[in-house]
């Protein structure tokens, strides 16, 4: 049987692997830090949207390439 997996843009099953140990290896403190640091990132903004959404949200920020 041959699995095909696709990956966005940019993506490939290498970067997913990277992704996955940075997260899988941090202590919880480490993660709380992280987040902290993101939500006070001024040039990002960080929200709430319904769940029914998130597919909609996702296309506009495929199409405007971030």
């Amino acid at each position: 049987m041959t699995t095909q997996s696709n990956f966005p843009p940019g993506w490939d099953e290498a970067r997913v692997r990277r992704v996955l140990a940075h997260y899988e290896g941090q202590t919880e403190e480490e993660g709380v830090a992280e987040d902290e640091a993101a939500a006070e990132d001024k040039t990002q903004t960080v929200m709430e949207i319904p769940n029914e959404l998130v597919p909609a949200v996702r296309d506009l920020i495929a199409k405007r390439g971030h």
